[in-house]
């Protein structure tokens, strides 16, 4: 009868002890999920903040003003517009710097 005995208190022993496990893990996937969704919203924030962002950015007027004032663009105009034939060449009648 002790052997039952000792067996059957292992036995509780043994599950006693997984179900702690099971508990701890299972309190650990439970925090690190929420870690995860939390992150996951502070993305998301920061994604829709850089999309305002980069619609900012993209304005016609902002591009505009910096082609004109960084790189030095103009608007093209007949008077400084050239035009090439089919063989690359200028026509004899081409108005604009040569």
């Amino acid at each position: 009868m002790t052997r039952v005995s000792v067996l059957l208190l292992l036995a509780v022993m043994a599950s006693a002890m997984l179900m702690v496990h099971s508990q701890y893990e299972s309190r650990r996937l439970y925090t690190a999920l929420h870690k995860a969704l939390a992150e996951a919203r502070q993305l998301e924030t920061e994604h829709q903040r850089l999309q305002v962002e980069r619609r900012a950015q993209a304005t016609p007027l902002r591009v505009e003003r910096l082609a004109r004032d960084k790189l030095h663009m103009r608007m093209a105009t007949p008077a400084i517009t050239q035009w090439v034939t089919d063989d690359g060449a200028a026509p004899p009648t081409a108005r604009g710097a040569p």
